[in-house]
């Protein structure tokens, strides 16, 4: 039947890429590996290290979920293209829709199994951590760090990730001065590396009577979310640690009592923050983890070898600086001055439909590796 021509040659051009998709994952490697750790597992001793053994069933997890996925798209190809056979034999239109809702369930499940092969930093299978800080400005501006707070929470409840809130700081009048926040999730690092940066807002501001256009700063850092055993390794002799009590407007995210955790890195001059948490132990846990973060971050930036040689970004937010820009007014328009990505609808953005500028940056990163 002619109107499942297209769909069919849609789906045969597919084949390939999958082949090539098998490649690129490394299937069979990975299968070897799987049932390496298959016998790991078995082993009757396998318990008698708790923490080595925890490892070995997370690195298990990761690379079923790379099969998975791709044994997913396999069939779900197969079975849109045996779906056309059957149509076509029984002369039924009716699955038209239900076949070209596969066919475009195929191809952007195979563009984003192709984007992550893309992820071959140490660190891209993290989870992330993302600070945000207000530049100058005020409560315009801290009112745009609470957008943005919203922005990417709400990307990460589109890809089923958990949100965890380290640090918030309330803004004095609106908004939020700074905050940070954990999104636990598979590869989560290696796409939201690319959204590091100062980002530029340009609307009529609610808080100006006069209804004049208003330009307002905040950055985002993006570290990934690793475990103590690694490279980056923290003198206590390089930490100053300051108590003091938590600030702001208050609320569900601020812990009123004289626990909240500051922590300067001394060698690099980096500071980090808690003030979420119950208890100033905890508090200062968190911190551990947002430094150690920070610096792995660094480190795989600056392609360093050593903590002594890594030195902390200081970036005005302001001017010059921007990697992307958010326009209200005169028009509509987020565009990512770094590859050139642009979208029209503002409102679907600030919803957490990032992941558009997430594949420009990889692809343009890709290419320029090649």
């Amino acid at each position: 039947m002619l109107i499942y021509d297209d769909l069919r040659l849609r789906l045969k051009e597919c084949g390939p890429q999958l082949q090539n998709l098998a490649g690129a994952l490394g299937l069979e490697s990975i299968r070897a590996q799987l049932a390496e750790l298959e016998e790991q597992t078995a082993d009757p001793n396998f318990w008698s290290d708790p923490a080595a053994s925890q490892k070995v069933l997370q690195k298990q997890k990761q690379l079923k979920s790379k099969v998975d996925s791709y044994e997913g798209l396999k069939q779900l190809w197969e079975d849109a293209q045996e779906l056309i056979a059957m149509a076509e034999e029984m002369n039924d239109e009716s699955v038209l829709d239900e076949v070209t809702a596969a066919a475009d369930e195929v191809e952007q499940r195979l563009e984003s199994l192709r984007l992550a092969t893309l992820l071959t930093g140490e660190y891209d299978h993290k989870s992330a951590i993302l600070s945000f800080h207000a530049g100058a400005g005020g409560t315009e501006a801290q009112d745009w760090v609470q957008m943005l707070y919203r922005m990417y929470c709400h990307w990460a409840e589109r890809h089923g990730h958990k949100v965890r809130v380290l640090d918030y700081l309330d803004g004095e009048e609106a908004g939020i001065k700074s905050a940070s926040i954990e999104i636990d999730g598979e590869n989560v690092y290696g796409y939201l590396r690319s959204e590091a940066g100062v980002h530029r807002l340009v609307r009529v501001s609610p808080f100006d009577s006069s209804g004049r256009r208003h330009t307002s700063f905040a950055s985002v850092e993006v570290m990934p979310d690793i475990d103590e055993d690694t490279s980056v390794q923290i003198a206590e002799s390089d930490i100053k640690m300051d108590v003091f009590r938590a600030s702001g407007a208050g609320g569900q995210h601020v812990n009123k009592t004289s626990s909240a955790v500051r922590l300067t890195h001394l060698p690099t001059g980096i500071v980090v923050a808690c003030q979420n948490e119950r208890s100033q132990h905890q508090n200062r846990e968190v911190c551990m983890k947002m430094l150690r973060a920070k610096l792995a971050e660094i480190k795989q930036r600056e392609h360093l070898e050593k903590i002594e040689d890594i030195k902390g970004e200081q970036k005005e937010i302001g001017w010059g600086s921007q990697i992307r820009s958010y326009i209200f007014m005169p028009y509509t328009l987020v565009k990512d001055h770094r590859t050139g990505f642009e979208v029209g609808n503002i409102g679907a953005v600030m919803d957490g439909e990032l992941d558009g500028f997430i594949n420009a940056f990889l692809s343009a990163e890709s290419s320029k590796g090649q």
